[in-house]
């Protein structure tokens, strides 16, 4: 039996009143996280039509995804330390305000490049939320503790990759896909005011960092020196990549290369992403039982296998086992992104949103890299996403295995998460 967890970490003063702040906090946490999954998921059924209303190729508008990713690595390397300096609140507040104004003007772009452009800062406004999101929540817990709420955070942010595709297919029934970026204007505008009204603040005045910018570069320079810390980043950051080469590339493999409708489409990204958030609370109730480095190189070695069904079924054009198999490697991912991002943070209470930020940017820059190998890996086949997957499925367990390895006892602070 593993060693007990340390107590989660109390904050005080406005902090231990947001501790109890229940269904309602975890509500908005999740929403604010979700950010990202919105604005990459709720227009992927639109990626045909955008092609050619903009006369662009798939690798064009797969291009918007990238720079929105990018924008989302910046937006939470430069969030995370303000919010470590200034509080949670009013960075958070800045980028939900300026992420609503962004979608409008994404929603009027006249040409592809000029869209990539706008996205890349809608994705960095976005960011500045979902790091926020991850600071508060290490302000409020520690070890398995904080494990349990990041697992629980999917069933809320969960509900975003599930229901974007299906309401990006209903509003293209009734408009163009200009109008999927008016509905997430309108979802930011409604999330700044809930911002505005209910996020508390978790990080009292005398625990904020009083240094500027050369104790913020000492700060990530001992982040990147912990092997462990940048070991976990890493591993998540390749997860991503995985997903992100699924997310990139799924629209056109299931309805150019499989001729899916995009209603079929959208059942099917959903199932999986139902898959996600299910295994994240399976891994909620897990934690009580196993440490949560056991059960992230066990996602990370089911979806491996995942991920060798997805190239097979790639190399036997079977549809089938493509959908069956990226159920598998997805739903997988529901135990690795909890797990993966307690174990990065653990040890870095002090600087969290700091943290948060440099793993949040590792994450979105790796998975950026994705698109691009998919998009040019040509049209019309499978292969390439499929291929991406599995690279990154590889990538994801050897750099667990190698870089996170530790004696039994070696990290005080972390010995009862890794037993």
């Amino acid at each position: 039996m593993s060693q007990a967890a340390p107590p989660a970490a109390r904050p005080t003063g406005a902090g231990a009143t947001a501790s109890t702040g229940g269904a309602s906090l975890l509500v908005l946490l999740g929403t604010l996280t979700a950010i990202g999954p919105l604005s990459l998921d709720m227009y992927l059924p639109a990626f045909p039509a955008m092609t050619r209303d903009l006369g662009a190729d798939q690798a064009g508008i797969q291009l918007s995804l990238t720079t929105c990713l990018i924008g989302l690595a910046f937006g939470q390397l430069v969030t995370g330390p303000l919010s470590d300096r200034w509080g949670r609140r009013r960075p958070v507040l800045v980028g939900v305000v300026a992420y609503t104004a962004l979608a409008l003007a994404c929603a009027v772009a006249p040409n592809a490049p000029l869209l990539a452009a706008v996205r890349f800062a809608q994705g960095l406004a976005g960011g500045m939320g979902v790091v926020v999101a991850r600071a508060v929540v290490r302000d409020l817990y520690s070890g398995r503790d904080a494990a349990k709420y990041f697992s629980r955070l999917t069933l809320v942010f969960g509900v975003a990759p599930i229901a974007a595709p299906g309401v990006g297919s209903l509003v293209l029934r009734f408009g163009s896909w200009r109008a999927v970026f008016l509905v997430l204007a309108a979802i930011g505008a409604v999330l700044a005011v809930a911002v505005a009204l209910r996020l508390p603040e978790t990080l009292p005045a005398e625990r904020r960092s009083t240094g500027g910018l050369g104790a913020t570069a000492r700060t990530m320079r001992s982040l990147l020196a912990d092997r462990l810390y940048l070991g976990y980043a890493l591993t998540q950051g390749f997860a991503f990549a995985g997903l992100f080469a699924y997310i990139s590339g799924s629209s056109f493999v299931f309805q150019d290369v499989f001729g899916v409708s995009a209603t079929v489409y959208s059942v099917i990204f959903g199932a999986n992403a139902l898959a996600l958030v299910a295994v994240g609370q399976l891994n909620a109730r897990l934690l009580d039982r196993f440490p949560p480095r056991r059960l992230l190189v066990t996602a990370l070695a089911v979806g491996l296998v995942a991920a060798a069904g997805v190239l097979t079924g790639a190399l036997t054009a079977g549809l089938a086992l493509t959908a069956v198999a990226l159920f598998g490697y997805v739903g997988a991912l529901g135990m690795v992104t909890p797990n993966s991002t307690a174990l990065a943070l653990d040890a870095h209470a002090r600087h969290a949103g700091t943290a948060a930020a440099l793993m949040g940017g590792i994450q979105s820059v790796v998975g950026a890299l994705a698109a691009p190998l998919v998009g040019l890996g040509g049209e019309g086949s499978a292969l390439p996403m499929a291929t991406v997957l599995a690279g990154a499925a590889v990538l994801t367990l050897v750099t667990v295995l190698t870089m996170t390895r530790t004696r039994s006892g070696s990290h005080p602070t972390r010995a009862g998460l890794v037993r």
